[in-house]
């Protein structure tokens, strides 16, 4: 079963740009390298355009623990530490199959 997450982040007007900029290294890296990595999508919210949220499926549970322990992801928290409010997680569990 396939793994999904969604994670909220919210940011200053300002920033967005930088944010974006983070998020997208941190999806297509993650992507390029990580092969428990299925789909990984940055997406802003169309009410709010200071939130974004990332959208991300993984193989399996270890597949997200292996990606949280990637050098990747902890480059996209030193990019974004200073400004962004998150990770809210929204979402964590497993596609239902049948």
């Amino acid at each position: 079963m396939t793994y999904h997450l969604l994670v909220q982040f919210d940011v200053p007007p300002a920033k967005r740009e930088e944010f974006v900029k983070a998020a997208l290294f941190d999806a297509n890296d993650s992507l390029a390298k990580e092969p428990g990595t299925l789909r990984f999508e940055v997406l802003r919210d169309e009410d709010n355009r200071n939130r974004f949220y990332l959208d991300e499926v993984y193989t399996d549970r270890e597949a997200f623990e292996a990606h949280c322990q990637n050098e990747t992801i902890k480059q996209f928290y030193e990019m974004i530490d200073s400004f962004a409010y998150g990770p809210n997680f929204l979402f964590k569990g497993y596609r239902v199959e049948g």
